[in-house]
């Protein structure tokens, strides 16, 4: 295999994960925590004093992927991912959150692409960093606030999914070092 179609495969590959997230995110936060309260999510401590829906870690390990589908695949499979996603995402929520997860969904996935667009030609790290940071406080403030009215989980939501995204950056690291070795000449 090419180099070249090699990469590709490799976009196919996030872009993948990146669809899984969803529904993951979805079973999670109704199947898997230390608080799983009947009327609503099931919540996760995130650090000393903060829970948040379990859902965070995959929503924070989302907005890397689509980082990497951008990367892998281009501009329209980094927005392609997003419409799918916020389908997606409307289609496997509980009805009364609907609107709340497709309209956080879409806004914070589109921060991100905004933020990483210009900044990955200044570096991966960084433009992952960045872009990853806006999306998460976007969705964490825009899903809180339209799903429940009130911001109460905001902390641990941003904590959650920040350290979803530190947790990345060693790999995103590595995934920069190898695609500059293999293009020097």
């Amino acid at each position: 295999m090419t180099q070249a179609r090699h990469l590709r495969a490799e976009g196919f590959v996030f872009l993948a994960a990146y669809i899984a997230c969803i529904p993951v995110a979805n079973w999670l936060i109704q199947h898997v925590g230390t608080v799983c309260p009947p009327d609503g999510p099931c919540l996760i401590p995130v650090a000393p004093g903060l829970m948040a829906p379990s859902g965070v870690l995959m929503a924070g390990l989302a907005l890397v992927l689509r980082d990497l589908v951008q990367r892998r695949l281009g501009v329209t499979y980094g927005l392609a991912a997003i419409g799918a996603g916020t389908v997606l995402s409307a289609a496997l929520a509980p009805a009364p959150l609907v609107i709340a997860s497709a309209v956080a969904f879409l806004l914070s996935e589109l921060a991100d692409f905004a933020v990483y667009t210009p900044l990955q030609k200044r570096g991966l790290v960084l433009a992952v960093a960045a872009s990853s940071l806006v999306g998460l406080v976007a969705d964490s403030l825009l899903f809180l606030w339209l799903a429940f009215g009130s911001l109460d989980f905001l902390s641990g939501q941003i904590v959650g999914k920040a350290v979803m995204v530190l947790l990345t950056l060693p790999a995103i690291r590595w995934l920069r070092n190898r695609d500059e070795r293999l293009s020097a000449p």
